[in-house]
C-alpha cells in the first residue's frame, strides 16, 4: 500500500492502540445485520404523500410497535403510540386535550415515555451504540441512554434513580420535547439509507419541500428522472429545459412554485402573453382538486401557457438542426405548416390544425424568437441562475444523484436501458464514437455533469444533451420515439398523439433480457433486481410491478394524484432488509388530520419479492466493501508501523 497514504492514516491513528481499537470496532460492524433499505419514485410534488411515507417507513414503525406490545397494549393504544410516533407534535395536542386534570395526563407521559424508550431499544437491536447515539435528540442523550441501558439487576437497584430521571423531565416541563425526539429518533431507526428513484420535480405542488427535507434526511441517494433533468438543464443554461419547466408548471397550475418559491419573475412572461395571446381550451391548467383559481387567473395562466409553449417549440429547432445525429428532423413541425390553410403534414399525412396560437411564428422563419420573446427568456434564465433556493437544490441533486446506481447487488433506474426488438442494446453514435448499454448511459451523466459545471455556456452539445435526455429517442429517461406535446395541443386525431415507447418496457418482463442487462452493468443477475420507476403500474388492470420472475421491480404505483385513476393505487414503495425485500402498496393518503382522529394507516398488503436464504450482514453490503477496504488499511498500518 502507498507508504503516504499510510503516513496520511498514521496521523489520524497515532497508536498501536487506536489502530486495534479500530480494526476491532469495523470488523465487528460488518457481521451485524445489513440495515433497512427504503425505496420511492416518482413522487412528482406531492410532499404530504412523500412525508407520511417517511414518517411511518412504508410501515416499519408499526410493525415494530405491533411486534413489541400486541400482548401489553390494546388495539386502541397500538394505533395511538403509532400516530404519535408519526406526528408527535399534532398528537400529543390532540392527546393533552382530552385529559381533565394534571395528574392524568402525568401518568400518560411517564407511561408513554417508557413505551418510546421500551421501542428505540427494540428498532435499534442490530446498531451500534455509535450510530444509535447520532440519531438520538441532541438534548436528550444523556437521559435517554441511562434509561436505555439497564440490565435487570440495574432497574432492581436503581429503580429509584430511572423514576426520579422520567419524574424531573415530565415536573420541568421537557415531556413534550423529550417524546418529540423519541418519536423522530424511532422514525430514522426503521430506514437505514433511503433510495428516491426519480422524478422529484413538477405535476405535484410541493417538490422545494420534498427537496428540502431529503436534504435533511439522514442517508440518501437519487437516481435523477426525467422531470428532474429538465430543472438541472435550466439551472444549467438550457433555455429549451427551462420552457419546458414553465410550460408544465402553467399547464399544472403551478407557476407559484416559480415565482413564490423560487423567486423567478414572471412579469416579462405575462406581459408577453397578455400583448399576443387569447383565451385557449387547449391551454387551460389543470386546477387540483379542493384549488380553486378566478376566471381571471385561469385566463392569465392560459395565455402564459400559450406564450412559453411557442417559445418552447422554436427554442427545439435550432438545436434539431446542429445536432443530426439526434435523428429528430421530423419534429421540425412549425416548418410543415401550411399557414394559410392551417394544416400540418406529418409522416406524409395532412391534419387539420385547432386551437392554434401563431401570432408571433414567422411562417417563413418559424424558429426565430420575436425580440420580446428572447428579452423574456433570457432574464427568465438568469432568474433561475441566480435563485438561492434553486440553487442549494440542485446542487444537492448533483451532490446524491446519478442515472443509475449499483447499491446492495442491485441495479436502480428511473427510467430504461435502450433496448431494440431483439432485446440487444440500441447504440447511439455521439461525436463519431457508438454507445449503448451502460456505456450510453455513462456519456449520457458526463454531459449532463459537463453542462452543470459550464452553466455560462447555453448552446454547447453538453447542453442540448441534456435536452435529448428529456425527449431524444435513445434517452433512458425519456424511453420512446417521439414526445407528441405539440400534435396533443393542436390536432384532434389521437392517433398522432401516441408515443411509442422503447422495446424495453415489454422486454423487461422477459428474465433473460433482466439478466443481460444486470450482467452489462457488472451485477450478479442470479442474486441481483433492477429497480425502475417512470412508468406507473397499471394494478387497477392487473398488472404486476413485479416481474420477469423477479428480477424486475416497478415501484410507480402512482404517488401523483395525476396518475392514480390510472394505476388505481397511490404509490409504491419497497423495503430491503436483512432478510429480503417486500413492495409495499399504498393507498391514497386523504389527510394527516384524518389520521390523527382514527389511528389508521393507508398502506395496503405487502408482496414478498425476494427472502435471503441466510440473513444478510454489513460484509455483504455497499458499505461493508468500504469497511472492508478501512479494514485492509488499517492491517497495512499496524504492519507498517507498529509490528517492524
Amino acid at each position: 500500500m502507498n507508504k503516504k497514504y499510510l503516513d496520511l492514516l498514521a496521523e489520524k491513528y497515532d497508536s498501536e492502540e487506536k489502530v486495534i481499537n479500530e480494526l476491532i470496532n469495523l470488523e465487528a460492524i460488518l457481521n451485524l445485520p445489513k440495515g433497512t433499505e427504503h425505496f420511492v419514485s416518482d413522487l412528482h410534488g406531492e410532499f404530504q404523500s412523500f412525508q407520511h411515507v417517511l414518517r411511518n417507513g412504508s410501515g416499519r414503525v408499526r410493525e415494530k410497535i405491533v411486534e413489541l406490545f400486541f400482548s401489553v397494549l390494546s388495539e386502541e393504544k397500538i394505533n395511538e403510540l403509532t400516530t404519535l410516533v408519526y406526528y408527535p407534535e399534532d398528537k400529543l395536542q390532540l392527546i393533552k386535550h382530552n385529559f381533565g386534570n394534571n395528574e392524568e395526563l402525568h401518568d400518560w407521559y411517564a407511561e408513554t415515555i417508557k413505551h418510546l424508550v421500551k421501542l428505540i431499544s427494540f428498532a435499534s437491536s442490530k446498531y451500534t451504540r455509535s450510530k444509535l447515539r447520532r440519531a438520538l435528540p441532541k438534548q436528550f442523550v444523556y437521559i435517554i441512554e441511562e434509561l436505555l441501558y439497564k440490565t435487570e439487576d440495574e432497574l432492581l437497584n436503581k429503580e429509584p434513580y430511572y423514576n426520579i430521571i422520567v419524574e424531573r423531565v415530565i415536573s420541568l416541563g421537557q415531556a413534550d420535547k423529550l417524546i418529540i425526539g423519541l418519536a423522530y429518533c424511532m422514525q430514522r431507526l426503521v430506514v437505514d439509507h433511503l433510495h428516491v428513484v426519480g422524478d422529484i420535480y413538477d405535476r405535484g405542488p410541493q417538490p422545494d419541500k420534498i427537496m428540502d427535507t431529503l436534504i435533511d434526511y439522514h442517508s440518501v441517494d437519487i437516481q435523477w428522472g426525467n422531470h428532474d433533468v429538465l430543472w438541472i438543464g435550466a439551472f444549467s443554461g438550457s433555455k429549451v429545459c427551462l420552457a419546458n419547466i414553465l410550460r408544465i408548471s402553467a399547464r399544472y397550475d403551478n407557476l407559484d412554485i416559480i415565482e413564490d418559491v423560487y423567486g423567478i419573475n414572471l412579469r416579462p412572461l405575462l406581459n408577453l402573453a397578455e400583448k399576443y395571446y387569447t383565451d385557449n381550451a387547449a391551454f387551460r391548467p389543470k386546477v387540483q382538486t379542493g384549488k380553486k383559481i378566478t376566471d381571471q387567473e385561469r385566463l392569465q395562466i392560459t395565455k402564459m401557457h400559450q406564450a412559453i409553449a411557442m417559445i418552447q417549440f422554436k427554442l427545439e429547432m435550432p438545436i434539431i438542426k446542429r445536432r443530426p445525429f439526434f435523428n429528430m428532423s421530423e419534429r421540425l413541425l412549425l416548418e410543415n405548416i401550411d399557414y394559410d390553410k392551417n394544416e400540418i403534414k406529418i409522416q406524409g399525412k395532412t391534419y387539420k390544425l385547432e386551437n392554434t396560437c401563431f401570432a408571433t411564428v414567422n411562417p417563413d422563419n418559424p424558429e426565430r424568437l420575436i425580440e420580446e420573446e428572447q428579452e423574456v427568456i433570457d432574464k427568465l434564465l438568469f432568474s433561475v441562475q441566480h435563485s438561492e433556493k434553486l440553487a442549494r437544490h440542485i446542487h444537492f441533486l448533483m451532490k446524491k444523484g446519478n442515472l443509475y446506481l449499483k447499491y446492495n447487488g442491485n441495479l436502480l433506474i428511473h427510467g430504461c436501458i435502450p433496448l431494440d426488438e431483439k432485446g440487444n442494446m440500441e447504440e447511439m453514435v455521439i461525436e463519431d464514437t457508438t454507445y449503448g448499454g451502460r456505456d450510453l448511459l455513462d456519456i449520457f451523466e458526463y454531459h449532463l455533469r459537463y453542462a452543470f459545471a459550464h452553466p455560462e455556456e447555453t448552446d454547447d452539445l453538453s447542453t442540448d444533451m441534456v435536452w435529448y435526455l428529456w425527449t431524444g429517442e435513445y434517452s433512458s429517461l425519456f424511453g420512446k420515439r417521439a414526445m407528441t406535446t405539440f400534435e396533443r395541443y393542436f390536432i384532434k386525431d389521437k392517433e398522432t398523439h401516441k408515443e411509442t415507447k422503447n422495446p424495453y418496457y415489454y422486454l423487461r418482463e422477459n428474465e433473460d433480457i433482466c439478466r443481460k442487462i444486470l450482467t452489462d452493468f457488472g451485477l450478479d443477475p442470479d442474486h441481483s433486481h433492477i429497480i425502475n420507476g417512470h412508468t406507473p403500474v397499471k394494478e387497477i388492470e392487473g398488472e404486476n410491478p413485479i416481474k420477469a420472475n423477479g428480477k424486475m421491480i416497478v415501484i410507480d404505483g402512482g404517488f401523483s394524484k395525476a396518475y392514480q385513476s390510472t394505476t388505481g393505487i397511490a404509490g409504491y414503495t419497497l423495503l430491503y432488509n436483512s432478510y429480503g425485500m417486500k413492495l409495499v402498496a399504498h393507498k391514497h393518503f386523504n389527510s394527516k388530520e384524518n389520521l390523527l382522529e382514527n389511528g389508521t394507516d393507508v398502506l395496503s398488503v405487502k408482496r414478498v419479492v425476494d427472502e435471503e436464504v441466510e440473513r444478510k450482514m454489513v460484509r455483504e453490503t455497499n458499505v461493508g466493501q468500504e469497511l472492508l477496504e478501512e479494514v485492509a488499511a488499517l492491517k497495512s498500518l499496524l504492519e507498517y508501523r507498529y509490528m517492524k
